[in-house]
């Protein structure tokens, strides 16, 4: 699967889209990368911060667990969590088939207006070098 270029990411795997702007804040939808779900395998279990939580950018505000791992996920921004993904409780493979659609974690209200509170994570030539080990 190709990196996609309509996304900015980490360099701990996970990808943070902007979804929109109502003037006062900017949502950015977060999931883990397809590099990181192969990485990880059979994802069995999901565990998210829950709606109106704060989070940081860098800090942990979940786990993701595979058959092979526990690994936490980490918010690329700051700001409170506006929404989780409710179905990856029943489906948490999810993940593992769509890691850049239906499988996004949660959305983040980013408080502020205008700019791009993701610009200063990595665009998506910049990741998949980090990726090749290059």
């Amino acid at each position: 699967m190709s990196t996609p270029d309509d996304r900015r990411y980490t360099d701990q795997h996970e990808w943070a889209l902007v979804q929109g702007t109502d003037g006062t804040s900017t949502v950015v939808r977060v999931g883990i990368t397809d590099h990181a779900q192969d990485a990880l395998g059979d994802i069995v279990f999901v565990q998210l911060p829950s709606v109106g939580d704060e989070v940081g950018p860098g800090t942990p505000m979940g786990e993701v667990e595979s058959t092979k791992s526990v690994s936490d996920v980490y918010a690329p921004v700051a700001g409170v969590v506006a929404a989780v993904n409710e179905a990856l409780a029943d489906t948490p493979e999810t993940i593992n088939a769509d890691p850049y659609g239906a499988g996004w974690l949660v959305e983040i209200s980013v408080a502020g207006e205008g700019g791009d509170p993701t610009g200063a994570l990595l665009d998506a030539a910049a990741y998949q070098a980090l990726v090749d080990g290059s």
